[in-house]
């Protein structure tokens, strides 16, 4: 468990925006804060793992390291033979050995070490040379499961199969601090209307990003449309910059694009709460690293993963709705709009390690979810435990 630091006056953030400061500049640049926010912030949320498809049918095994580059968690979903989805630790529990290396087919899961067995749920069902071990196999001995949801229908642990509501997204958490239709819930209510099961992953389009900066820094700069008329001329020109808006919530919020002009939007149907309205993008951010970004042509998801207290891996994950509407308004030139953002975000964060920068202000009409941020970060940095 990591040092936390002292929460004084210092750190907190007025909830008034008005006479609100930002966070300190040591919150971007000093170890301790960074290792501190990994414990407490990082290893009680919701990660994006995939979508459904890693394990479509039964039998099927996918590893995976959770938040990799910090925590570097070895963890495993399965599809048993029950058709039940499962999050589970990759780690044998006899020795900590990592048991399944590669994606692909497995009946049950064997240790390559001294050949513990595992079901596909977890359960361990036998190990040679044990015979005489008093109370073998106990639930130490069993894979620890890992609380798993989908968006949307946002479910728990052991999920069911697709012909009983799985949905297409997969986030996973070690300890989570809320549930997670929490994180996700306004988003589904406000998007749930999109078909989800056709939108398909393209590996082409999706890519990573490493931007030499602290993490919560790029965050910063995605959750305020302010910049867009100083940073993105092609996004702009696509967007009508006076009616771009944000509404926050409890752990998420959105930022929504109005088109400049008709064309280039969703086609939305009566039942949207945004029917009538000319919508270019849907802008959510999850707390504290997940965005998911809704166009007309399908999803951007982006992950913001820290590496280190200067440097942070951010990877494009793209779903293709309509094909036909891609390359077009706000959704166009993703890769452009993401290097744009790279060449603020690092100067940003050389200038946060000036002597002679420490705090700036918030503008209360364009950095609400800005402000959103910094105080669930400070909030969850000072939650005992």
């Amino acid at each position: 468990m990591t040092r936390r630091p002292p929460i004084d006056a210092d750190l907190t953030i007025d909830p008034d925006i008005g006479r609100a400061s930002t966070l300190p500049a040591k919150v971007y640049s000093d170890e301790t804060f960074y290792r501190t926010i990994l414990d407490r912030v990082f290893l009680r949320s919701w990660q994006f793992v995939g979508d459904s498809s890693l394990v479509r049918t039964p039998t099927q095994v996918h590893p995976f390291t959770w938040l990799e580059g910090s925590l570097d968690q070895p963890l495993l979903l399965t599809r048993d033979l029950s058709d039940r989805v499962h999050c589970l630790s990759n780690v044998c529990t006899h020795r900590g050995t990592t048991l399944i290396e590669h994606g692909g087919h497995e009946r049950t899961i064997t240790c390559r070490y001294h050949g513990r067995r595992f079901d596909l749920d977890g359960t361990c069902r036998s190990m040679p040379e044990f015979k005489d071990v008093v109370g073998f196999p106990s639930e130490a001995d069993h894979l620890p499961r890992v609380p798993l949801g989908t968006f949307p229908h946002t479910a728990s642990i052991d999920l069911p199969g697709p012909t009983t509501g799985l949905g297409r997204f997969l986030f996973a958490s070690l300890r989570p601090a809320m549930g997670l239709g929490e994180l996700v819930g306004e988003m589904e209510r406000r998007v749930g209307w999109m078909p989800f099961d056709e939108f398909t992953f393209d590996q082409a389009r999706s890519r990573d990003y490493l931007v030499r900066a602290n993490w919560a820094l790029y965050c910063d700069n995605y959750l305020e449309g302010f910049h867009i008329p100083f940073v993105h001329a092609s996004l702009n020109a696509a967007l009508d910059y006076g009616s771009y808006t944000t509404e926050l919530y409890r752990y998420s919020n959105l930022q929504l694009g109005v088109a400049s002009g008709g064309e280039d939007v969703f086609n939305l149907p009566s039942r949207s709460p945004d029917f009538g309205r000319n919508i270019a993008a849907y802008y959510y951010w999850l707390f504290p690293n997940t965005m998911f970004n809704f166009y007309p042509w399908g999803l951007s998801v982006n992950v913001v993963r820290p590496v280190a207290v200067n440097l942070t891996k951010v990877s494009f994950l793209t779903y293709v709705w309509d094909s036909s509407r891609l390359d077009r308004g706000a959704g166009a030139g993703l890769d452009r709009v993401e290097r744009e953002d790279e060449a603020v975000v690092e100067s940003v964060h050389r200038g946060t390690r000036s002597l002679l920068y420490e705090r700036g202000r918030y503008s209360p009409t364009r950095e609400q979810g800005v402000h959103h941020f910094h105080r669930l970060l400070v909030e969850a940095i000072s939650r005992p435990g």
